[in-house]
This record gives structure tokens, sequence and C-alpha cells, in this order.
């Protein structure tokens, strides 16, 4: 997926969930994780060029879900 448009229409699909969400790092980079009732869904990984996300990436697979090394950002 390319282009902030189209970017923010995927997102939306997503928005119900939003309030599950949190700012994580994950493998050490800044991301998004999305943890209904306690329970990892999905992680959001972002690319950085710059000062901007140039793409991002969905992992909603459980077992990279298990992989990934999480902290949660106060």
């Amino acid at each position: 997926m390319r282009g902030a448009r189209a970017v923010a229409e995927e997102i939306v699909v997503f928005g119900r969930n939003a309030r599950f969400a949190a700012l994580a790092l994950i493998n050490g980079a800044p991301g998004v994780v999305v943890a209904p009732r306690g329970r990892l869904l999905l992680a959001v990984t972002f690319t950085i060029k710059g000062t901007q996300i140039a793409g991002y990436e969905l992992v909603g697979d459980r077992t990279r879900l298990q992989r990934l090394e999480l902290a949660i950002l106060d």
C-alpha cells in the first residue's frame, strides 16, 4: 500500500479496535500493538524515511506475533 490516502483508508478499517491500541517498541523500533482484553491481536510496524512514515506492515499472524520483541510505551 502506498500513499497517504491509501494508508488512511486502510487504517479506518482497523479503527474499531483503536481503543485497544498502544504505542510500543517492536523489535526496538516504534510501532503500535492492538490487544483487546489483553490478548495481542496485531502489531503495526513502520518504515521511517527522514521524518515521515514511508510504509507500514500489519502483523496478525500468531506465529509471527509470538516472535516479536515488544515493550509497551507509557
